[in-house]
């Protein structure tokens, strides 16, 4: 079963962080045990680029060294940090916009009084001096004025460039904490909210909706034989294969480790079907090369599970379904596609 299957699975993690920790003597805090359980799983593909960067040239991980990486890589406050920063550059730029405002309030309060007193004394200027001094007056307020409007119109101008970049930076904050940096699929939380969100316009539409979840076959195996660098270029194959097999309201994600995860919305079974023939046959017919030495290391292929939408579904029961459907395809002999109707049908059977 897909529990039994993950129970393994996390326990090599487990059991790899711990030899990971005895071998670089580093204390085992629980930060110690998520870089190194992270590390293990492949996850994180900037943490693994920077400790085998690091093992490369000193050989080992020193306290230090694993205190910023978790810092950098894994520390919960990272994208809070840059939030702040985000947020105390909005709140700069609103003081400042706030300034030349009153400023430009002012300057126009005084312009407004000065045209005020034009009003009640312009009929009593019968000298040609005095109207002369009056007209010099008028054009240093009006003048005065211009450049007011002209700081504002200026500062407003420049408001809206930095706010448009604030605007840039939040937008890739956003996209930073819901995407997947190895295979630039959406990532787990992205693939949560996803789901609820598509599970509730299926609910509202009454449209069909499928998920499918695939699991690389014999992944760890591959994994163990070649390192884990070539690991990461097979999950960013399957990754691109996903991509172009989907539609663009699709949501491909990576799931977790070698699984991967693609919400289906407005599609049929009879569609997702063929979406998911499409993957597993566009994946084995891949023949991978190791980019250091070009020797080919064969085909792999994918085990997929197909779930659909029920009135009333939950997340969690059409996860379960699709899962229950991978696992019978990986029990089945891999390589292979099984729907959750397959499921009901050999139950039938039986």
């Amino acid at each position: 079963m897909a529990e039994d299957d993950d129970f393994k699975r996390t326990i090599v993690y487990g059991e790899s962080a711990i030899s990971y920790i005895k071998r670089n003597s580093l204390p085992a805090y629980p930060k110690s045990y998520e870089l190194w359980y992270t590390y293990s799983s492949g996850y994180n593909h900037g943490l693994n680029r920077a400790v085998n960067e690091i093992l490369r040239h000193k050989g080992n991980i020193s306290s230090e060294d694993m205190q910023q990486l978790y810092s950098k890589y894994l520390s919960p406050t990272r994208l809070g940090d840059r939030l702040n920063d985000v947020g105390s550059k909005v709140s700069k730029e609103v003081e400042g916009l706030i300034d030349s405002l009153k400023h430009s309030v002012n300057a126009a309060s005084d312009y407004g009084l000065s045209l005020r007193k034009a009003t009640n004394i312009l009929p009593e200027l019968q000298d040609p001096k005095k109207l002369e001094a009056f007209i010099t007056m008028m054009v240093h307020a009006t003048r005065e004025a211009m450049v007011s409007n002209s700081k504002l119109e200026a500062q407003l101008m420049e408001s809206k460039r930095q706010f448009e970049v604030l605007q840039t930076n939040l937008e890739a904050i956003r996209y930073e904490s819901l995407t997947d940096e190895l295979t630039t699929l959406g990532n787990r939380k992205h693939f949560d909210t996803a789901l609820d969100q598509s599970i509730a316009q299926a609910d509202h539409t009454g449209e069909p909706m499928a998920l499918l979840l695939t699991d690389i076959d014999h992944f760890k195996r591959f994994n163990d034989t070649y390192g884990h660098q070539t690991g990461d270029q097979v999950l960013r194959l399957v990754a691109l294969t996903t991509k172009q097999s989907v539609k663009p309201h699709d949501v491909p994600c990576r799931y977790g480790g070698e699984e991967f995860a693609i919400i289906l919305p407005r599609s049929s079974l009879a569609e997702a079907h063929d979406v998911a023939e499409k993957i597993r046959s566009s994946v084995m017919s891949k023949e991978l090369l190791k980019r250091s030495t070009g020797e080919n290391l064969g085909r792999i292929t994918v085990s997929i599970g197909i779930s659909m939408y029920s009135r009333g579904d939950t997340a969690h029961g059409l996860v379960a379904r699709a899962d229950e459907a991978l696992y019978t395809a990986k029990r089945n002999g891999r390589n292979l596609v099984v729907t959750e109707k397959d499921l009901r049908e050999r139950t039938e059977v039986a």
